[in-house]
């Protein structure tokens, strides 16, 4: 009778044609069952779709057929989680930098919008702020490479430091790990001038090349829509949820539709939906005035199936002090209750172990 591991051996000397690694250490094996004249694998895919998908069947059943030409054999097929699709990709980029080998990340937040002017940095940056100041280790992975924020609102202009093992992430006055592009640049007016494949490059080294450390959570600054940077995002880094900001305009909750739509055919957990700029306070009478038209939020959220996390003013104040560099000094007091579901919400989806 064939035994599991033999299965696991035969299927050891099938190499991925891409890769040049087999495919049990790529982890595309699953569920082996072996009974007596029947054995059953499962092989699982990155994607439902890839164009050496009938090769690579025909080869892992091929390898199996030849320990026993009598036995059944059925391969199913499986498609991977968002997290296992980032730890395949990785090893398709040839394995762990000298970085990510003294990285621990527990948690990884990727803040998106549909479209631009919703405030979806200045949401990532009180996320941020907000876990920071309940004692978290936090860092901000600002993968909005040509339209680059995150910098100005810490008050972070000088270039990061580098050090034998990769980049070292600038740190803010409290104590927050920041990496984006305009760290780099030689003034951080500069535009990035720069087409799909090397802004996804450049979101790679930030991942792969940059000494985060040991961080509870790394919050992810995804630009607006579904461009190649989100995309890259989403298949390259093993991400525990993504976060959706919105803004009280029927025209922003269909983009972000949209949005969330890409999150799910990638695979990627949507935490839930929160509404910014919602209304405006009245410095005189405290009434609340809603600028752009009454809220879509909970109709967006309950269109999406995910959660309403909170809906955030139009402060002048918030403004103010990202303009100076000093959101940190933002009280924020209405986010904190935000920050707290989404760490709730996080930390129900452990992260796999990137290796």
């Amino acid at each position: 009778m064939i035994s599991r591991e033999q299965v696991l051996e035969a299927l050891r000397q099938v190499m991925h044609p891409e890769m040049k690694r087999d495919l049990v250490a790529l982890g595309m094996i699953r569920d082996v069952r072996v009974e007596p004249g029947d054995v059953e694998f499962t092989l699982v895919l990155p994607f439902k779709e890839v164009p050496i998908k009938e090769d690579l069947m025909r080869s892992a059943r091929q390898a199996v057929e030849a320990l026993d030409p009598s036995a059944r054999v059925e391969l199913k097929l499986a498609e991977m989680g968002q997290q296992e699709r980032a730890a395949f990709m990785a090893l398709a980029e040839g394995g762990p930098k000298s970085a990510q080998l003294m990285n621990q990340i527990d948690h990884v937040i990727a803040v998106l919008s549909g479209k631009g002017g919703v405030g979806k940095s200045s949401v990532a940056a009180l996320l941020a702020v907000a876990l920071r100041r309940q004692g978290e280790r936090v860092g901000v992975l600002d993968a909005d490479i040509t339209g680059p924020s995150i910098p100005k609102m810490f008050g972070l202009h000088d270039p990061p430091p580098t050090s034998p093992a990769g980049i070292l992430p600038a740190k803010t006055r409290t104590g927050i790990k920041v990496m984006s592009i305009n760290l780099l640049l030689p003034s951080e007016d500069d535009a990035v001038v720069w087409r799909g494949p090397l802004i996804s490059s450049a979101i790679k080294q930030f991942w792969g090349e940059v000494v985060w450390g040991k961080l509870d959570t790394l919050i992810v600054d995804l630009p607006p829509g579904t461009s190649d940077a989100s995309l890259t995002v989403m298949q390259s880094i093993p991400l525990n949820g993504v976060v959706l900001v919105t803004s009280p305009q029927d025209l922003a909750g269909m983009v972000v539709r949209k949005a969330a739509g890409m999150a799910k055919l990638m695979g990627a957990p949507v935490l839930g939906l929160v509404e910014n700029m919602s209304y405006l306070i009245c410095p005189k009478c405290g009434e609340k005035i809603r600028v752009f038209g009454p809220s879509q939020a909970l109709r967006t959220a309950m269109e999406l199936g995910v959660p309403l996390l909170g809906q955030l003013p139009l402060d002048p104040e918030l403004s103010g002090r990202a303009d100076a560099g000093q959101i940190e000094d933002y009280a924020g007091d209405g986010f904190a209750p935000i920050a707290e579901r989404i760490t709730a919400l996080a930390a129900a989806r452990p992260t796999t172990p990137m290796f």
